[in-house]
């Protein structure tokens, strides 16, 4: 245990700790502050050179909104993973991405960051052991906290209390203490699937087993394949993810997720994080069929592999003729984040007949009205290649699913023509021929 006072503070007694040139942590998702960000915000013009590091906001934060605009000598953004929110800001100039597999973020703080400053993050009210729950936002906070010179908990009783055996701080490790306006866990919208989404989720429930252990990543997509495999009736599924979506609590409560056959905490529906609606907040608090660990422990591949049959599924934005996935930008314009998908790709694929699959729709409308392919013989410039040719397994579109492992140039050329728009393919062999990746006999 630490020796640190927890001492009550109020808002504005708190973001006086900030002093020009600091490093400060807002944490992740539902773990970012609100009350410290808005009196902080309330001093940017005290302030220059403040870096801030967070992830995935779910919430407008303060000190990026108007009036007045803060400017990049006072108040720069720093972002592990972008949410649409803070790609919003990044197209504006105010956010910066920071590269990053997701799995590897608490021993980045431990062993490659400097101590942060100043750490504020969000957590349930003291319980009985004297612990302040980390709510479904346990990700790396105990990394970011346990080297921070200033420990800042803003608490919320209105955040779900989530079991897990890393899940909070003791207050003999907190500086500092001090209550929110009590606005509890934001939520993201779960928009409909379409009809694109559900034929790639019906190709993709068709080659997953019972016993199955999940991973479902962000998405309307990935949604739409737990609708589906609710509707394939899948049984015995288990889950070790590192989001937990309002479709895994459905495939729970239609009895299909038991847990039971999972080798890594059985029984138990294990993730890093929780972001949805309020009623998978309302399912998850003080629910001991779930368990939430450190990202490290869910997202680092020999984690993954401990768990048979561990199914991956993720969302791509354009992949192309020789399986590379392009998941994080649309050109030079960042979008999201690495995350955990290549972690999760290489972790199914070492699980003991375990499968990933990458899903995309086969188009996209642009914003001039013009269809274009997501397949294409080559990504578009500036694009971050997140997973490697390498590594793809399985590739679904609404046309179908093919497996790209221990298949040649030639034959990943033709594989995934066969899954581009019928209206593309044409165009895609003619240029897979014109760069000599394939026989001319072969499309």
């Amino acid at each position: 245990m630490g020796s640190r006072s927890a001492t009550r503070i109020a808002p504005e007694e708190a973001a006086a700790l900030v002093k020009s040139g600091n490093w400060v942590d807002y944490g992740f998702g539902m773990g970012q502050p609100d009350v410290f960000d808005r009196a902080l915000a309330a001093r940017r013009d005290e302030l220059v050179d403040v870096k801030i590091r967070a992830a995935f906001s779910m919430r407008p934060r303060a000190v990026l909104e108007p009036p007045p605009a803060p400017s990049a000598e006072r108040i720069l953004w720093l972002n592990w993973h972008f949410s649409k929110y803070d790609r919003r800001q990044h197209t504006e100039g105010l956010a910066h991405y920071i590269p990053m597999n997701f799995g590897e973020a608490p021993d980045l703080y431990r062993r490659f960051l400097d101590p942060v400053d100043v750490a504020v993050v969000k957590c349930c009210p003291c319980d009985a052991r004297g612990f302040f729950n980390f709510s479904g936002a346990c990700t790396y906070h105990a990394a970011i906290l346990e080297r921070a010179r200033k420990v800042v908990i803003e608490v919320d009783p209105f955040l779900p209390y989530v079991h897990g055996p890393e899940n909070g701080i003791h207050r003999s490790d907190v500086d500092f203490v001090m209550e929110t306006d009590g606005s509890g866990p934001p939520e993201i919208a779960n928009p409909p699937p379409s009809e694109v989404d559900l034929r790639m989720a019906r190709h993709i429930a068709a080659e997953v087993e019972d016993g199955a252990c999940l991973q479902i990543g962000i998405g309307g997509m990935p949604n739409a394949v737990c609708a589906a495999l609710r509707e394939a009736g899948r049984r015995n599924l288990g889950v070790h993810t590192e989001m937990l979506t309002d479709g895994l609590v459905d495939l729970h409560e239609a009895g299909l997720v038991t847990g039971a056959l999972k080798r890594s905490s059985p029984g138990r529906m294990v993730f890093t994080f929780a972001a949805g609606s309020a009623r998978q907040y309302r399912f998850i608090h003080e629910n001991v069929a779930m368990e939430t660990q450190p990202v490290d422990r869910t997202n680092l591949p020999h984690a993954i592999m401990a768990n048979d049959r561990v199914v991956s599924v993720n969302s791509t934005t354009q992949v192309d003729l020789q399986g590379q996935a392009a998941s994080e930008s649309v050109g030079h314009r960042h979008i999201s984040g690495t995350g955990g998908q290549l972690q999760f790709v290489r972790g199914a694929y070492a699980s003991r007949g375990g499968k990933s699959f990458m899903c995309l729709p086969s188009t996209r409308l642009r914003k001039d009205g013009v269809v274009e392919s997501r397949i294409v013989a080559e990504l578009t410039p500036g694009n971050i290649v997140t997973t490697p040719r390498t590594d793809i397994m399985y590739v679904a579109t609404e046309w179908g699913v093919v497996n790209l492992k221990g298949r040649s140039v030639p034959e990943r050329v033709r594989a995934l023509i066969s899954i581009a728009h019928p209206d593309f393919r044409e165009d895609l062999a003619k240029q897979a021929r014109n760069r000599g990746w394939v026989p001319r006999q072969f499309l």
